[in-house]
C-alpha cells in the first residue's frame, strides 16, 4: 500500500487509466469504471483510500468545479423559464417516490422508521453523475438539461432541510429546537442569496472587467470566487453545491463567462475523477450483497417510478413527451446524499447497519443502469415514443428540444479583432452583415461593439471555444489569428461539431498557408500579400502615367 499521499494519487491515476482504457476497449461508459476503481482501491479492495483526506478533498474540490461551471451555463432568463417546472417537477418526484418507496420498504420487512429513511433515500437523485453525463452529452443547455439541472438543485435544497431536520430531531430529543433551527436556516439562506445579489449588481461587472485584462488573473479570480462561496454555503448549513452553483449563476450574467468555463472544463474532468473513485470507495459491497432482494424491488422505483412520475408532471404543464422522457431518465438513480442520509441516520440510532447496505445495493444498482439509460436515451425515446403519448397534452403548450434551434442571429464569427481583424469587422458590417466578434481583449471587443459587431470575450487558444460559439445559422467562421497550429485547431473543432458552413484562416506565410489549405480549409486570407497587391495596383495605375510620359 502507498503510504505517501502523492504516490496514493499516483497509483490511483494509474489503476485509472488502466480500467478506463478497458472501459473504452469495451464501450463502456467511464464513470462506470472509475466507481469501479473506486470499490477496487477502498476498503472492500486494496484499501488505498480508505480514510484518505487528500482523496476526499479533491473529490469535494471535483464537485465545487462541476456545479459552478453548471451555474455559468445558466442566466436569469433561462432560471425564470424553467423555474415553475423545475419547483413542481423536483417536489412532486420526491413527494412521491418517499411514499412509494416508504411503502416498498415495509412490503419487505422494514420497520416504520428504518422504511421512512429508506423512502426518503430513494428520492434524491445525484446531481453530479447527471451534469456529468449531461455535459458529455451536450445535452446540458438543451430544454430537457435545462430542467433537469433545475429540479436536480430543488431535490439538493430539500435534501438540506431533510438532514437539518433530522439533526435537530436527534440532537434535541424531542425536537423542541426543531423550528428555531430551520428558521435560522432559512435566514441565512435569504442573507446569502441577497449578498451574491448585491456582488452581481455592484461589484462583479466593475471586477471582471478589470481582471479580463489578463486571461490567467481572470481564470484564477473566477475559481476563487467559485470555491470560496462553496465553502461559505457548506459552513451555512447548506451544501457544497449550492454555493457553487450559485456562484457559477452570478457569473453567468457577465461577458465572460464563455471565456472562463472553457478554460475550467479540463481541470474540472481530472477533479471529478477524484469525485467517483471516492464514491466507489465507500460504497459497502459486503453489506449490499445481503440486502439485494429487497435492493431490486426498490431500484425498480427509482429506475422506472421515477422517470414515470417526472413525465405525468411534466406532460400536464405542458411538455412534449420527448422533452418529459429525457428530463425524467436523469432522475433513475440515487445520489450521494442518499448515502449520507443513511449514514447520518445510522449515527443518530435511528437504523442499522443492514438498512444502510439496503441503501448502498440500490445504489449500485440505479446508478450503473441509469448510466447506460441517460447515454443511450435517443435510442430509448425511438422505442417507446408511441407509448408516451398518453403522457403528452394534445395541444402541448411547449416546444420539443428536438428539431433545429432558431437561427442564432449571426452571419460570420470572426475571431480576433486587431489591426486586420477589426478593419476587416468593420468593412463587413459596413454591408450589413451580422457579425460576431470573439477576442480576450476586452478592448478591442469594446471597440468593434461600438461599431455595431456582437462580442464574446473568448481565447483563440482553447480548444473548447467552439463550444460556445452561436454556429446555427452561421455561414462563416473566420479567423485573423495568424497562428498556424491555433487555426488548425479552430478548424479540427469545427469539423467535430459539424460546422456546415464556410471556414477562413489567416497565414503570414507560404508554408503556413500551403498546410491549412492542405487541411481543406475554404479559404486563406493572406493579410500581407492582400496589401502588396493593393499597394502594387495604386503604383502600377502611377507607372502606366509615368510610361506614357516617357
Amino acid at each position: 500500500m502507498p503510504e505517501h499521499a502523492f504516490h496514493v494519487v499516483a497509483a490511483l491515476l494509474a489503476v485509472a487509466a488502466v480500467v478506463a482504457a478497458g472501459a473504452v476497449r469495451l464501450r463502456q461508459p467511464l464513470i462506470i469504471a472509475f466507481i469501479a476503481v473506486g470499490v477496487l482501491v477502498g476498503p472492500a479492495g486494496l484499501g488505498w483510500v480508505e480514510g484518505n483526506d487528500q482523496v476526499a478533498l479533491l473529490a469535494e474540490l471535483g464537485i465545487a468545479l462541476l456545479l459552478l461551471l453548471v451555474g455559468l451555463k445558466l442566466d436569469p432568463q433561462l432560471i425564470r423559464t424553467t423555474g415553475p417546472v423545475a419547483v413542481a417537477t423536483g417536489l412532486g418526484q420526491v413527494a412521491f417516490t418517499s411514499a412509494v418507496g416508504f411503502g416498498l420498504a415495509r412490503l419487505v420487512g422494514l420497520p416504520v422508521v428504518p422504511a421512512l429513511y429508506a423512502g426518503v433515500a430513494m428520492a434524491f437523485s445525484s446531481t453530479i453523475i447527471i451534469v456529468k453525463l449531461l455535459s458529455d452529452k451536450r445535452e446540458i443547455d438543451q430544454l430537457h438539461g435545462r430542467i433537469a439541472v433545475g429540479f436536480l438543485i430543488v431535490q439538493d435544497i430539500v435534501v438540506v432541510i431533510v438532514m437539518v431536520t433530522l439533526t435537530a430531531v436527534g440532537t434535541a430529543g424531542r425536537g423542541d429546537d426543531l423550528v428555531p433551527d430551520l428558521l435560522v436556516v432559512l435566514g441565512r439562506g435569504v442573507l446569502f442569496v441577497g449578498g451574491i445579489l448585491l456582488a452581481m449588481r455592484y461589484v462583479l461587472p466593475r471586477a471582471l472587467a478589470w481582471l479580463a485584462r489578463s486571461k490567467e488573473l481572470l481564470l484564477l479570480s473566477a475559481l476563487a470566487w467559485g470555491i470560496a462561496l462553496a465553502g461559505l454555503g457548506d459552513a451555512l448549513g447548506f451544501s457544497i453545491e449550492v454555493g457553487a452553483f450559485l456562484g457559477g449563476i452570478s457569473l453567468a450574467a457577465t461577458p465572460y463567462r464563455e471565456a472562463i468555463g472553457s478554460r475550467l472544463i479540463g481541470l474540472r474532468d481530472f477533479l471529478l475523477l477524484f469525485f467517483f473513485i471516492d464514491l466507489g470507495s465507500r460504497l459497502g459491497v459486503a453489506e449490499a450483497l445481503g440486502r439485494i432482494g429487497p435492493a431490486v424491488a426498490l431500484s425498480l422505483l427509482v429506475l422506472v417510478g421515477n422517470p414515470l412520475i417526472v413525465l405525468v408532471i411534466m406532460g400536464f404543464m405542458g411538455y412534449r413527451k420527448r422533452t418529459s422522457l429525457l428530463a425524467g431518465l436523469t432522475v433513475a438513480q440515487i445520489s450521494e446524499f442518499s448515502l449520507v442520509l443513511a449514514a447520518l441516520g445510522l449515527s443518530l440510532g435511528h437504523i442499522t447497519a443492514d438498512t444502510v447496505g439496503l441503501v448502498t445495493a440500490v445504489g449500485v444498482i440505479t446508478i450503473a443502469l441509469s448510466t447506460y439509460m441517460i447515454l443511450y436515451s435517443a435510442a430509448l425515446y425511438a422505442r417507446l415514443a408511441p407509448l408516451l403519448s398518453v403522457f403528452e397534452r394534445a395541444r402541448p403548450r411547449h416546444a420539443d428540444d428536438s428539431g433545429d434551434a432558431a437561427d442564432s442571429g449571426v452571419d460570420l464569427v470572426v475571431v480576433g479583432a486587431g489591426r486586420y481583424g477589426g478593419r476587416l469587422v468593420r468593412q463587413l458590417l459596413a454591408r450589413e452583415a451580422r457579425v460576431l466578434v470573439v477576442d480576450s481583449d476586452p478592448q478591442a471587443l469594446e471597440r468593434v461593439g461600438k461599431d455595431g459587431a456582437q462580442t464574446l470575450y473568448g481565447d483563440a487558444e482553447e480548444p473548447e471555444l467552439v463550444d460556445a460559439l452561436p454556429l446555427r445559422g452561421a455561414s462563416w467562421v473566420v479567423s485573423t489569428v495568424p497562428d498556424r497550429s491555433v487555426n488548425l485547431a479552430l478548424l479540427h473543432g469545427l469539423e467535430q461539431a459539424g460546422f456546415t458552413g464556410s471556414v477562413a484562416l489567416t497565414a503570414h506565410n507560404d508554408h503556413d498557408a500551403d498546410r491549412l489549405e492542405a487541411a481543406g480549409v475554404d479559404v486563406v486570407l493572406r493579410p500581407f500579400h492582400a496589401a502588396a497587391d493593393s499597394g502594387a495596383a495604386i503604383l502600377l495605375e502611377e507607372a502606366g502615367t509615368w510610361g506614357a510620359a516617357r
